[in-house]
């Protein structure tokens, strides 16, 4: 005769929750699975010309680096399931208690999003000039009066460094003749 008790419990929308929420370092897992493949899948179908190709090819590094993250996912996965934990977060600076400040996320991501659309027609000189004052304005720094001449002088030595120095051409725009 079977009683109640013997009968295990049906799993629980609860149960199956808690159980992601304990193992939910397989996120992590997956997302190295998905690029692996994507990494593989584009280095293998890169049509590569013969001539072009010495001893190591454009497809070497590529097929390396997703194999490298298939096994990564692979052996991430086994530690999950087998109990492995990653630590948790002891930043001294954050309060997980805190809610996100999702105004600065906005403005910071309102502002990088700016300075794409006018790199082109202002050029990077001054769109970097505007990334910069506004991720300091979106940060909390309201200093009218020195926070745009720092964002400018820094925009003017990355623009210069990059352009000159490394050789990475950035459109200069309207003081591509001053600079």
């Amino acid at each position: 005769m079977t009683t109640q008790t013997d009968i295990p419990p049906a799993e629980t929308g609860g149960e199956r929750r808690s159980w992601l929420r304990e193992h939910s370092e397989l996120g992590v897992c997956a997302l190295l699975l998905a690029l692996g493949v994507l990494v593989l899948t584009d280095a293998l179908t890169m049509d590569v010309d013969i001539a072009q190709r010495g001893p190591v090819g454009p497809k070497t590094v590529p097929i390396v680096v997703g194999a490298g993250l298939l096994v990564i996912a692979a052996l991430l996965a086994v530690d999950v399931l087998r109990g492995g934990r990653g630590q948790a977060e002891t930043g001294e600076d954050v309060d997980l208690s805190e809610p996100a400040d999702w105004r600065t996320v906005l403005l910071l991501a309102g502002v990088f999003l700016g300075a794409a659309v006018l790199i082109e027609p202002l050029g990077f000189p001054i769109a970097g000039a505007l990334l910069f004052w506004g991720a300091a304005f979106a940060l909390g720094s309201r200093r009218i009066d020195r926070d745009p001449l720092i964002a400018a002088g820094l925009s003017l030595v990355t623009y210069t460094v990059f352009n000159n120095l490394l050789g990475v051409p950035l459109p200069g725009g309207p003081l591509m003749g001053v600079l």
